[in-house]
């Protein structure tokens, strides 16, 4: 039987890295606000999806191996706050709480994974 519990935490990772990867994907709107015709955006949009791309990447390699988000997300966010936030504590929050938080979610899941094998 699979509690409610188990599937958050089975599940509740990996919706959430989806989710953060779709936000942060959400500021490559921004490359077309500039003024610029829609053929010359494209290419700054496209770039501007990257950072999003990599999330989307990593949640599917967590999706097996949960260790990697747990490392992952986790040093991302801490990297971030760190070195790109610019001391801006909105900023830490916005971009670095939701990272830590899906961390911390696969990590949880990773060490509790050998559990529900073993009921």
């Amino acid at each position: 039987m699979v509690t409610i519990s188990r599937r958050v935490l089975l599940w509740g990772p990996r919706i959430l890295g989806i989710l953060v990867s779709l936000f942060i994907g959400s500021f490559a709107l921004d490359a077309f606000s500039q003024g610029k015709p829609l053929f010359e955006a494209i290419p700054d949009f496209v770039v501007h999806l990257i950072p999003a791309l990599i999330l989307l990447v990593l949640v599917g390699a967590s999706w097996r191996w949960e260790w990697i988000g747990g490392v992952a997300f986790v040093g991302l966010a801490l990297v971030y706050a760190t070195t790109m936030a610019g001391g801006r504590l909105d900023w830490t929050l916005v971009i670095s709480g939701p990272l830590m938080l899906v961390g911390v979610l696969f990590w949880w899941s990773w060490r509790h994974h050998g559990d529900w094998r073993a009921t």
